[in-house]
């Protein structure tokens, strides 16, 4: 069963002083990757496989914020295609022109159903912007005060804060995605849209430490380019546990109808 979502029909998806996404469009996005994330579930089971066990929290957020690009991607219409070189910036490049789409073209070949991009330099950053979707599914208190929720555990009472990462402090036209446990699933539980973050939203980049378990370089969103998400919600699933934790002053700051 389709989740209900409350939507904010103050803020939309904006892109160049234009509308780029309807926030129905976000929320037929996000409705076709719970599904999608469902039908994984369901198929690995057959092989009992616990696909999200498997994956480990990291690796799974990963996966929902991936899945939720290649929905924004099928239900954009053609203005919005994934970005093909795995470390190009942004996820969802601007192709609403023909002269775009035409540029975008020329920057890789298909051979066999598969694309072969360019160099990094054209697809990092695109010529023509786009839209960066990043998901998140929150941080807990340390395992010492409380115990951690296991995977397909609901996080949301426990969550004590939330923020997004990049590679670059120069990330902006931010998606943002938050997601959590619901029914033992990895859905999608509200989404976030900014176009005016600067530097300044985003901390100073940590670069990898030798022998360390990080391997990129990271920059972590601060508490003020969260309000400034947060100001700009587009969509909170309609239960009464989000809808209370996201009207706590340092996030959205009043409850959503």
């Amino acid at each position: 069963m389709k989740k209900r979502y409350i939507v904010n029909e103050k803020h939309h998806v904006m892109l160049n002083d234009e509308l780029v996404l309807s926030n129905s469009t976000i929320v037929e996005a996000v409705h076709f990757a719970n599904e999608a994330l469902r039908t994984l579930s369901d198929t690995t089971k057959n092989f009992d496989i616990d696909i999200f066990e498997a994956l480990g929290l990291r690796n799974l957020s990963g996966i929902v914020g991936e899945y939720c690009v290649k929905s924004v991607e099928r239900h954009s219409d053609g203005i919005l295609v994934s970005n093909p070189h795995q470390d190009g910036y942004p996820d969802l490049l601007l192709v609403d022109t023909a002269e775009k789409r035409e540029y975008f073209e020329s920057l890789h070949t298909v051979v066999d159903g598969n694309t072969y991009p360019r160099e990094k330099e054209y697809f990092s950053p695109f010529k023509y912007g786009g839209i960066e979707v990043k998901a998140t599914c929150g941080s807990t208190p340390p395992a010492h005060k409380v115990p951690k929720p296991l995977i397909g555990q609901q996080r949301i009472s426990l969550v004590n804060g939330f923020d997004w990462k990049a590679h670059h402090r120069e990330t902006n036209n931010l998606l943002g995605i938050f997601w959590d446990f619901i029914d033992g699933l990895p859905t999608v539980a509200a989404c976030f849209y900014r176009n005016d973050l600067t530097a300044d939203d985003w901390g100073n980049i940590v670069q990898p430490t030798k022998g360390g378990g990080r391997t990129t370089s990271v920059s972590v969103m601060r508490a003020q380019g969260i309000r400034k998400m947060c100001a700009g919600w587009i969509m909170v699933i309609d239960l009464p546990e989000y809808i209370e934790a996201f009207s706590q002053n340092r996030w959205i700051g009043y409850r959503v109808s």
